[in-house]
């Protein structure tokens, strides 16, 4: 009997090895060629910058340090934190026995109304300290406290993505509000072209050489530059706005630069390591989740090895027999281990369930690691073309400035219709308002990198 015991204890202890197993990367998930061309073996690149080095404007980094300090988001990342602290730390002490004291005392008396004096007064008195040490399956601990490990972990990742999107979302609104200044500076320009021209159309017309609708057809088109201009101040309102109540503040004006001042960070040129991936929020919570769906499965499977639980209970007591006084000590102590035997498949059902759900966990950890490679490759794509397309602009538009200094003075010098001059000026603002909006893509390419890359090495 004794050896068949030792050989039921031996076989429990060789099928529990697994349960004490640190979760580990699968080896079938493979992240070769994930960038396409952009990947690189170097460990230099944006994604081993920090913010304050992508984002190099001093208004800038101003606004998205007080963000980070103020942003309720921010503040209820770091509680949550907490929480898992504290919910990990009662995960740790669940190896730790539980002690409970509970003192009680009584006093009785007989009482004869006709004989008070027959009967004392009776008093007993209890001190007793109780041990319950619920030890569980085997494995059973330990995988629950690395599952808190890993909610921990998961909420630590949470605030990381909460602030890359507020410095992404601060940097976004700040060099709109820069787009909007120079689109506004140059709709007012338009404007001031339109009104003289206007103005030399109204004399024209007064000399007998225009006509109304003429007139009216110039007057329309000013009106029009003149409600663009309102719609822009506007927008820059509701963007300082949104702003202030971004970075935790009330109303303000926005101190800003021009989109001249920011600088494509070099390193992307260079190309991106992959381990760069592990750093976005998105595929490390992916990747928390599997790990989590791994400990999940090992705690299902503690469930078909005994369950051990311990106790003991010792007082100082007068109340046991004939002991009155002085009290004496009295122990007890308690071990069980209960083994499941059936309970309607609800275990091996269990068991089946998490096993499921980690294939599934690992499915969603691999198509994560796609979508982060696909959209890394995309935002550089972005850069590059946003890039190539700044140099043709940039020519297309000294090339208009050339035009309309020769437009200029051919007016000046033959008195040819001064609407040759304006068709010059209305060519060359188009192509300095596409010139904004392709910095503003370079922008907001950089920015999507920064997101796609997990907000750098903060």
């Amino acid at each position: 009997m004794k050896k068949i015991f030792s050989i039921v204890i031996a076989g429990m202890l060789l099928g529990s090895c697994g349960l004490y197993k640190n979760y580990e990367r699968p080896s079938d998930i493979i992240t070769d060629g994930i960038y396409g061309e952009m990947q690189t073996a170097g460990d230099n690149s944006l994604g081993d910058l920090g913010w304050r080095d992508i984002f190099t404007d001093a208004n800038l980094q101003a606004l998205i340090e007080r963000g980070l300090k103020q942003n309720s988001d921010m503040k209820n990342a770091e509680l949550r934190i907490k929480e898992a602290d504290y919910a990990l730390q009662c995960a740790k002490l669940a190896y730790i026995p539980s002690f409970y004291f509970n003192p009680s005392g009584s006093i009785s008396r007989p009482w004869d109304p006709y004989d008070r004096s027959s009967f004392t007064a009776s008093k007993s008195y209890a001190l007793p300290v109780t041990m319950s040490w619920q030890i569980g399956s085997i494995g059973s601990l330990r995988n629950t406290k690395k599952k808190a490990e890993v909610s921990r972990e998961q909420l630590r990742n949470a605030k990381q993505a909460i602030q890359a999107q507020l410095v992404a979302n601060i940097a976004a609104i700040y060099y709109n509000l820069c787009m909007f200044d120079e689109q506004l500076a140059l709709t007012r320009q338009t404007e001031q072209n339109w009104g003289k021209y206007l103005q030399m159309q109204k004399q024209l017309m007064d000399a007998g050489q225009s006509n109304t609708a003429a007139v009216a057809s110039i007057e329309a088109t000013y009106y029009s530059i003149s409600t663009s201009i309102v719609s822009l101040e506007d927008n820059i309102h509701s963007l300082e706005i949104a702003l202030s109540t971004l970075i935790g503040e009330t109303f303000s004006h926005v101190q800003r630069s021009s989109l001249a001042s920011f600088k494509t960070p070099g390193v992307i040129g260079t190309g991106l390591p992959i381990s760069i991936l592990d750093r976005r929020p998105d595929v490390r919570n992916a990747e928390l989740i599997l790990a989590s769906a791994f400990y999940d499965k090992n705690i299902a499977r503690s469930n078909f090895f005994p369950q051990i639980s311990i106790s003991a209970t010792g007082q100082y007591t007068n109340s046991a027999g004939s002991v009155i006084n002085p009290g004496v000590m009295i122990g007890n102590a308690l071990a069980n281990l209960a083994q499941p035997l059936f309970q309607n498949g609800q275990i091996r059902a269990q068991y089946k369930i998490s096993k499921a759900e980690l294939e599934i966990a690992t499915n969603d950890f691999k198509q994560a690691i796609l979508a982060a490679g696909n959209e890394v490759q995309k935002a550089m794509d972005d850069i590059h073309v946003a890039n190539d397309m700044q140099v043709l602009i940039d020519k297309q538009v000294e090339a208009l400035n050339r035009a309309l200094d020769a437009t200029q003075q051919l007016y000046q010098n033959t008195g040819t219709n001064y609407l040759n001059v304006i068709t010059a000026q209305n060519s060359l603002l188009s192509a300095q308002m596409s010139q904004i909006g392709n910095r503003m893509d370079a922008i907001n390419a950089t920015i999507n990198l920064y997101q796609a890359l997990g907000g750098g090495a903060e």
